[in-house]
Formats: C-alpha cells, sequence, structure tokens
C-alpha cells in the first residue's frame, strides 16, 4: 500500500539533486550523498511491497509494518517539501514587497544565513529519517517478503460447481434474472453472432453470479439436445487446463493429458464437441488477455449451431474481451431487506418459527449486508450459535470492526484486491475517505489521487490524468464501484459510488490497529485521520486552529467556517484546497496564496469581488475554482499561472477576458459560462494548444473567431446558441467544429435574404457539416429573419427553399429530440413522417404558413409531440396518424406517444375522427400509450375525435383544455352525458382539467 508515495518521494529526491546547481547553492555536507542512499533504499523496498500488501491483509505485524514504511516515506516527502518552500518563501515575499535595492540586498544576506539554518534542520531531519528506515529495512529481511514477480497469495479459491441447493435461493431478481437468460439461451440464433453466443453475469464477488448460473444450469429446458459443461476458471487462466477440463467432462473420465501440449488438447477438446450443440458454463473468469481467450473460442465454433456460452465474472472488461455484446450482459441486483432476513435468518440455524425474538435484531444485521447474497451467509453462520444478547453485540459492531471475521466476510473482496497492482490498491482504499452511499464526483477523486501523489510525478504531458482515468475505469470495471454516471458522450464516467460492504472493506484496509497518538491541541479522531489518508474535511463542530499533527494534510475541505482556520499557513504541504460556499475576506484569501505547494484550489461561491495579485505566487496550481463570485476583472498576475489546467469563472461579472490568457499554455478547460457582459473572445484563445473544452454558454459571444476550429485538441464546445447570418457565424465555420459540438445544438438563423438562405443549404450540406449533425441528439432550429417585405414575400412563397434548409439540417437516425421555431414554408419535410426516424421528441413552434400536419403517427419512438403557434392550420386531417392499413398486418399509430399538446392554433376548427370501421378493427391501435392530452387557448376547436380518444383511452389519464375554449363549455354542459361519457367510460381514471 506505500508503493504509491515511495515512487513520488524517489522523483522528488531526483529533483532536488538535479535543482541544486539551479538555486545556486550546496547541500550541507554528505546530505546529497544522504539523499542518495534513501533513494536506493526507497527503492529496494519497492521490490516487495506486491507481497507485503497481501500478507498484511492476514498479518497485523506486516500491516503494521506497511503503515510504518508509508509514515517515514511521507514524512521524508514533508522534509522535503520544507526544504524546497524554504528556498521559494523570500522569493516570492521579495515579490510581494517590492524591495529596493538596498532591501534586496538585505534579504539576500537574511536568505543566506536562513539558508545554513534550513540546510542543517534538513540535515538533520534526513538523518531520522535513515534511522527509521534503516530499521525498517531490517524488518523487511526478517519478514522474508517474496520480490513482486514472484508474490502470490494464498488465498483459497473454493471451486463452485453446477449443485445447488434451491432452498438456500432467496430474492426475486435472480429468478427473473434466471428466466430472462434462459431465454436467450433456448433462443433461435441472432444473426449478429457467429456460430456460438456468449452471455455474461458480471457483478461484484459475494452478489451471487455463480449461484444463478447454477439455477441456469439445472433447468430442464437444457437436459433434452443439449451438451451440458460446468467449468470453473479462476485465475491464472491457464488455456490448456481449460480445455482439458471440457474434454474431460464431455467425455465422461478423468484420464490426466499432458497439458505442456497445447496444441494436442485444442485438437481434444475440437473433436469433443464438434457438430454438438453445448452449453458451457465458465465460472469465475477473470483474464483479460485475449490472446489466451482466442484459441479457445476457435475450437470451441466447432460446436453445432445454437451452442452457447454463459460466463462469470467480476470484471466488464472481460465479459467484453470474451465476445459477449452489451446487451447480452447482465448485472444481478442486491437482495431487498426481507430476502436479506431471511437468508440470513436460514444461514445462522433459526427456523421460520423459533426465530420471532431473533427478528428485530436480525433485521438490523441484515441491513448491515446491503444486499449482498454472501456477506448475509456469512453473518448469518457467525450468529449460528450466539443467544439474543450475541446478535445484539454483532448489531451495534460496524461489519469491518467484527474481530476474527473480516476474512470470513471480506474473501470475495480480498480476490479482487489483490489482483489489484499497488497503487491501484492504495487509490481504492483512499475512497474510504468518503461517507457511505457518497455520489463520488470521478475528476474530484482523481485530483485527490493526484494531490496524494498516488499518480506519480505531475508533468505537463497529462499523463497523471489519464492514469487517473484508467485506474478508475480499472476499478469500475471490476465492479468495486456501482450507479456508475457517464458523461454525454458516453466515455468518461462522471460520477459512481460504493457499495457499503466495498466501502466496509475499504475503512477495513486502513484500520488502524496502532495506538492511537494523543493531542491536547485538537480532537485526536483528526489527527487519527490525517495520519491515515493525509485527507481531512473540517467543519466548524472542531476546532479551528492547526496543531502539528494535523500539518501533513495533502487533501482539505472546509465546511461551514467563516474564515481560514488559524494557523493555516503552517499547511505548506496541502495539494488541494476546497474553500467553496464560505465567504473569505481579501487577508483570507492572502494566507491562502502562501501555501505553494496547491494544486488544486476550489473558492467557488466565496463572495470574492477581487483576486489579489498574490494568486500569481501560486505557481504549481492546476486547477482554480472562481465560480460564483462578483469578479469584474482578473489580476495580470494570474496569467502567469502557466501550469494552470483547468480555469472556471462561471458566473461571475466579467466585462472582457484579456489578451493575456494566452499565456495559459497548458489549459485545458475553460468556463466562462453567465458572464453576460463577454461579447467576445480574444484571438489569443487559439493559441491555447492544449484546450479541449470551451464553455461559452449565456455569455454575450455572437461570432466566434474562426480559428478557433483549428484547436485539434478542443473536443467539446458550449454554446447557448450557434447564430448564423451576416452579423453572426457562417453555418460554415462548423466544418471546422465537427468534432467539438457533441450532444445537442441550438442554430439561431438570421436569414435576411434569399441568397443567404441558398448559402445556408450549401453549407449545410458539406460533409463535415453533415458529420457534426449526424452525432447530434438534439437540434433545435430558430428562424429568426429580419428581412424587409419584398424579401419575406420572397422567401414565404418559397416553400420548397425553406423545406430545403429543414431537410439539409435536420438529421436522420441519430436526433431524439427537435425543435422547429419561426418555420415559414407552407409544409413540413417528409423527413418528419419517415419511419426510420428515431425521434422522441418533436415540437414546432410558431409556424405561419403550415395549415397541415405531416404523418407523424409513423415515428416509431415518439414520446411527445407539441405543437403550437401554427396560424394556418384550420384542421389535423387522418393523415396525421399516418394509417395505411393492410388486411394482414396491425397497424399501429404513434406507438410510444404519450404526451400531447396543442396550443395557440386559434384557426383550428376541425381534428378529424377515424371511422367506425376503423374503431372496431382490432388491426388498427392507436396511441396505445397517451397518458396526457392538452389544448390550450384553440378557441375555435369545438369537438373532439370521440372514436379516436375512445381507442387511445386505455391509458389516457388527463385530458385539459382551457376554460376559454369552447370545448370546455360544450364538456361542460354535457359532463354527464354521451359526449363525456363516450370517452371516459373506457377509462375511469381519466379526469379533465379545465
Amino acid at each position: 500500500m506505500a508503493d504509491a508515495i515511495i515512487p513520488q518521494v524517489v522523483e522528488t529526491v531526483a529533483a532536488i539533486l538535479k535543482d541544486k546547481i539551479r538555486y545556486e547553492f550546496n547541500l550541507a555536507r554528505g546530505v546529497d550523498k544522504e539523499l542518495l542512499d534513501l533513494s536506493d533504499k526507497f527503492k529496494k523496498i519497492r521490490e516487495v511491497l506486491d507481497d507485503a500488501g497481501k500478507r498484511a491483509v492476514k498479518e497485523p505485524r506486516v500491516k503494521s509494518w506497511l503503515k510504518e514504511l508509508e509514515a517515514t516515506a511521507y514524512e521524508m516527502e514533508d522534509i522535503l517539501d520544507e526544504w524546497k518552500y524554504s528556498l521559494l518563501k523570500p522569493e516570492m515575499e521579495a515579490k510581494e514587497i517590492g524591495c529596493d535595492i538596498f532591501q534586496h540586498f538585505m534579504e539576500i544576506l537574511s536568505s543566506c544565513f536562513k539558508k545554513f539554518s534550513d540546510r542543517r534542520d534538513t540535515a538533520k531531519k534526513i538523518e531520522n529519517v535513515k534511522a527509521k528506515l534503516a530499521q525498517i529495512l531490517k524488518e523487511k529481511d526478517e519478514f522474508k517478503f517474496e520480490p513482486n514477480s514472484q508474490a502470490a497469495t494464498d488465498l483459497v479459491r473454493v471451486q463452485s460447481t453446477s449443485s445447488i441447493d434451491l432452498k438456500k435461493v432467496h430474492g426475486s431478481d435472480i429468478k427473473m434474472k434466471k428466466n430472462e437468460i434462459v431465454r436467450k439461451l433456448t433462443s433461435p440464433q441472432d444473426v449478429s453472432h457467429s456460430n456460438i453466443q456468449i452471455l455474461s453475469i458480471v457483478g461484484t464477488g459475494g452478489l451471487g453470479k455463480t449461484t444463478l448460473a447454477q439455477l441456469i444450469f439445472i433447468d430442464p429446458k437444457f437436459d433434452k439436445d443439449w451438451l451440458k459443461i460446468w467449468v470453473y476458471v479462476s485465475d491464472p487462466f491457464v488455456e490448456a487446463v481449460v480445455a482439458k477440463n471440457i474434454v474431460n467432462i464431455v467425455r465422461k473420465e478423468t484420464s490426466p493429458q499432458d497439458v505442456s501440449q497445447l496444441e494436442l488438447v485444442l485438437q481434444n477438446l475440437r473433436y469433443s464437441i464438434s457438430g454438438k450443440k453445448f452449453l458451457l458454463v465458465l465460472d469465475d473468469v477473470w483474464t483479460e488477455d485475449r490472446d489466451k481467450w482466442e484459441p479457445l473460442k476457435i475450437n470451441l465454433e466447432y460446436g453445432a449451431p445454437g451452442s452457447k456460452i454463459l460466463v462469470t465474472t467480476r470484471n466488464e472488461k472481460v465479459a467484453k474481451m470474451m465476445g459477449t455484446l452489451d446487451s447480452d450482459i447482465f448485472y444481478p441486483k442486491e437482495l431487498n431487506l426481507e430476502e436479506c432476513w431471511s437468508l440470513l435468518r436460514d444461514s445462522s440455524g433459526k427456523s421460520e418459527k423459533e426465530s420471532g425474538k431473533f427478528k428485530d435484531v436480525g433485521m438490523k444485521i441484515a441491513s448491515k449486508c446491503k444486499g449482498l447474497p454472501l456477506a448475509a451467509v456469512v453473518l448469518g453462520r457467525l450468529l449460528w450459535f450466539k443467544n439474543l444478547d450475541g446478535w445484539k453485540l454483532v448489531e451495534r459492531s460496524e461489519i469491518w470492526e467484527l474481530d476474527n471475521d473480516e476474512l470470513k466476510l471480506f474473501p470475495h473482496l480480498l480476490l479482487s484486491y489483490n489482483e489489484l497492482s499497488p497503487a491501484l490498491k492504495r487509490c481504492f482504499s483512499y475512497c474510504a475517505v468518503y461517507p457511505k452511499d457518497h455520489r463520488i464526483h470521478a475528476e474530484t477523486l482523481i485530483e485527490e489521487w493526484m494531490a496524494q501523489g498516488y499518480l506519480g510525478s505531475i508533468s505537463g504531458n497529462g499523463a497523471a490524468e489519464l492514469k487517473g482515468r484508467e485506474y478508475l475505469e480499472n476499478l469500475a470495471m471490476r465492479c468495486l464501484f456501482q450507479d456508475v454516471e457517464k458523461s454525454v458522450s458516453g466515455e468518461e464516467i462522471e460520477w459512481c459510488k460504493m457499495h457499503d460492504i466495498v466501502h466496509d472493506f475499504a475503512l477495513f484496509l486502513r484500520k488502524n490497529d496502532d495506538k492511537e497518538r494523543s493531542c491536547q491541541v485538537c480532537d485526536p479522531l483528526l489527527g487519527s485521520h490525517v495520519q491515515k489518508y493525509r485527507s481531512l474535511s473540517w467543519d466548524k463542530k472542531v476546532s479551528c486552529h492547526v496543531c502539528d499533527c494535523l500539518k501533513s494534510v495533502r487533501v482539505l475541505r472546509i465546511e461551514y467556517n467563516s474564515a481560514p482556520p488559524l494557523g493555516m499557513e503552517k499547511l505548506i504541504h496541502l495539494r488541494w484546497l476546497d474553500f467553496s460556499d464560505i465567504a473569505l475576506s481579501k487577508d483570507g484569501l492572502e494566507i491562502i496564496c502562501r501555501l505553494y505547494f496547491l494544486q488544486s484550489l476550489l473558492l467557488s461561491g466565496c463572495e470574492l469581488t477581487e483576486i489579489p495579485r498574490e494568486i500569481g505566487n501560486l505557481v504549481h496550481l492546476r486547477q482554480l475554482d472562481l465560480s460564483w463570485n462578483g469578479l469584474e476583472e482578473l489580476p495580470e498576475s494570474m496569467y502567469s499561472l502557466v501550469e494552470l489546467r483547468s480555469l472556471s469563472l462561471r458566473y461571475c461579472s466579467l466585462k472582457e477576458i484579456q489578451k493575456e490568457i494566452g499565456n495559459l499554455v497548458q489549459l485545458r478547460e475553460l468556463d466562462l459560462s453567465r458572464n453576460r457582459e463577454i461579447k467576445e473572445l480574444p484571438a489569443s484563445i487559439c493559441s491555447l494548444v492544449e484546450l479541449q473544452i470551451l464553455n461559452i454558454e449565456e455569455t454575450a459571444i455572437n461570432c466566434l473567431p474562426e480559428a478557433l476550429g483549428e484547436l485539434s485538441n478542443l473536443r467539446r464546445l458550449k454554446l447557448c446558441a450557434f447564430k448564423v447570418g451576416s452579423q453572426y457565424n457562417k453555418l460554415g465555420i462548423l466544418k471546422k467544429l465537427h468534432r467539438h459540438l457533441i450532444g445537442s445544438l441550438h442554430l439561431k438563423i438570421y436569414s435576411s435574404s434569399m441568397s443567404e438562405m441558398v448559402e445556408l443549404v450549401e453549407d449545410a450540406r458539406q460533409e463535415q457539416v453533415k458529420t457534426l449533425l449526424q452525432k447530434l441528439e438534439t437540434l433545435e432550429i430558430s428562424f429568426k429573419g429580419t428581412m424587409n417585405e419584398m424579401e419575406q414575400s420572397s422567401l414565404s412563397s418559397s416553400s420548397s427553399m425553406w423545406m430545403e434548409v429543414v431537410e439539409a439540417l435536420v438529421p436522420h437516425y441519430t436526433l431524439k429530440e427537435l425543435k422547429i421555431e419561426g418555420y415559414k414554408g407552407s409544409r413540413l419535410p417528409h423527413l418528419m413522417s419517415s419511419p426510420l426516424n428515431f425521434i422522441k421528441e418533436i415540437c414546432l413552434s410558431d409556424l405561419s404558413e403550415v395549415s397541415s400536419l405531416p404523418a407523424m403517427g409513423k415515428l416509431p419512438l415518439l414520446e411527445s409531440l407539441d405543437i403550437r403557434y401554427v396560424e394556418q392550420l384550420k384542421l389535423v386531417g387522418r393523415e396525421l396518424l399516418g394509417i395505411e392499413s393492410s388486411c394482414d398486418d396491425i397497424v399501429v399509430a404513434f406507438p410510444k406517444l404519450i404526451d400531447m399538446y396543442f396550443g395557440n392554433c386559434s384557426e383550428w376548427e376541425e381534428w378529424e375522427d377515424i371511422t367506425e370501421e376503423e374503431e372496431e378493427s382490432a388491426a388498427i391501435s392507436i396511441m396505445p400509450c397517451l397518458t396526457h392530452l392538452s389544448i390550450q387557448e384553440c378557441s375555435s376547436l369545438k369537438k373532439l375525435p370521440h372514436r379516436l380518444l375512445r381507442k387511445a383511452s386505455s391509458s389516457l389519464r388527463s385530458l385539459n383544455i382551457d376554460d376559454s375554449s369552447e370545448l370546455v363549455k360544450t364538456y361542460r354542459e354535457d359532463k354527464e352525458g354521451s359526449a363525456w361519457r363516450s370517452i371516459s367510460q373506457h377509462n375511469p381514471h381519466l379526469v379533465l382539467l379545465e
């Protein structure tokens, strides 16, 4: 576990020795040699850390040794921090006070004496660390650790079989999943598969994957015409051994095979299953190595068509490597509380009759299992010989505090944990710093890992962030995170959680078995927390004074305090500081600006009206969040923060962005949104070659620099609206931005002439613009013409031109939401009725020339239809339904429509009904999912299509008609009569809202 910090120390030592010439002074005599010696010792220790980490879980002495090693490594890094700080501080202070020549000379003289003193202190501290490290090395030799390449775990992996006791199977989800998977396994072969289909059950250890596979394996549907094979795989994955086990089961023999001859074993496998339809269960697969799986898969293809493979694994990456489609991956759910209690009761040996007095406390214990069947079984066995008082004692304990039982509770997680690299182990166990059920922000977690030094050196090429992303994905794929939420593009994790049992396991890994250090100044729990995590959340309930036991903190959240804690300037090791939503004075901010090693500084909502020039002291700053502050300008010194990667100025009061922003050459993310007075971007922003995300939503920026599209790394540009017109942007600019706009786009088109409309169509048909449009899920097109009467008359009469524009702009297939506003064509384009479109929501507004609606009932996925301000609409005809009935086929109009809204269609007089024959026809279905129908400000409409609504009314829940409509008068007068009854009698839940 200490492996995460040791490389950081080694790298820092190397940097110190390299930089001593640049700082133009010598270290105290012998200190450089001491540093090299320490660096070598740390490197030697790294060689055994993998084995030490695995043994620490079961051996308390090894765990204590690792904690001492980690503390020593952090102590060494703190010493190096303090030494660098002593060099940096005079330089920064000289900048702040602006010394004259004499003062500068006196500063240099004073600095020389100070440096000599610091070197001497550094030498003494290093000597102390060296003594501790010598003792650690001595103990290392006593433990006889294996080098990392040979380290292995002795945790016992219990082999699974296909045998199962059905009386011990609990949970409704497992039974539903079993039926669903059996249906898939026995269904005809999908054409998207080759000769063999592979399904996978994925989930964290202890969730019941093997139990689910056993239930499927013994299903009677596979008893006839199927060759059933169950193989426990586990780790390591040896192709020849897996093949040999399959052959032995098929031949019903246990004769040994020479597994050193892989080709011979694979030939036997091919011969054994050739032409036979089989169900092969591969239980507990761990390998991600495609090269190990491919030879087996190739030979399994010789089975008969319809053969299936069912895989259980803890790692989604394994399932995909083996060739499982996303639709064929199944994720078992946790048990509910009643199911957990039932399983725990059975596992404790208590019958339903005798367990009555145990139920109340038993339900509380069951809630600790958080739905994991294995946890319920283990806790049930723990309770087997305990009386009621014993049950109450277990209920009062945290799972991870149950002495001598941790390894019984966490074996499924220990196996996954031991598969991780030492650095990944550290990153995983750090997550226990968050409360249970906390929604973890992925980017923040990665920043904290970086602040702790878990991701190695922080270079300018983004390698640390990339490594953090890989670590996060790795942990999520192994089901150590749950409730994973991804970005709009679906490429990156944005949020996640830890299952409570997994959180308990992470707490157990960081459990401090040593005697707590006492502190007379602050809460000892704070000191212990900092000792374990180098991280702290500080709220108003605890002392607002920094004492020495807190000085080593790297990550700090200040919560509820009104000012920085007293003595905060001592926290020179801080890398990550969150002061959000706390009023901060200028003096308080100046104190923060002395924490020279800060990498992340979050000051959102701190009521700041100005930033002091001392912000330029934070030369290592990579992330700066100044959002939700009343800032009107930024100091020039901010533009000297050349390490800055992320800058958020969201919801400030900035009037302009200075051209000096081009100095922030490492900037990757810039958020200027909601600064409503910023009218333009400086051309220098196009020199930010590393820029990946630019957010200018709700600013006054109308025109983008054309060179912006040449930023090769820009992958997301967030706009409130892209304005197209002679005074704004040309649509053709989008061809340079086709890589950057993802998900949604609002086009505001300011056309003043026919020629501009023609140019708009030509631009929309450019290949790169079409590529961009085809990536969109949401498209809003607003026509905001500023034409003179002649041009307006010309355009209004050219319906075909309007149709060309819309058809050129609206992509097929990918779009889910479409809004068109201000359209001047007389007809809507044909694509609005194409069954090949997968649109879910349509909103049509301010269509001045449209008099009829297309056959939108053909759209297969349309859920919401919103039509308003269609001035020329007098008749909604039957063509809207898109009914083209035939004798043999069932026709469904609007198969998914849930909400339908008509508003402000003042000329609308008639909604054409279906025929009596169509109403009675079982082959025609109309709006089978319609739930809400609303008609507002449509004063000329006097009658609803009764037969049509009766056809749809089985799902209709509300009919909302505004009070001014003739319809309401009609239905109010006849609410008890035939008109209302003819609709409502088909659905007693229908409500008429006036």
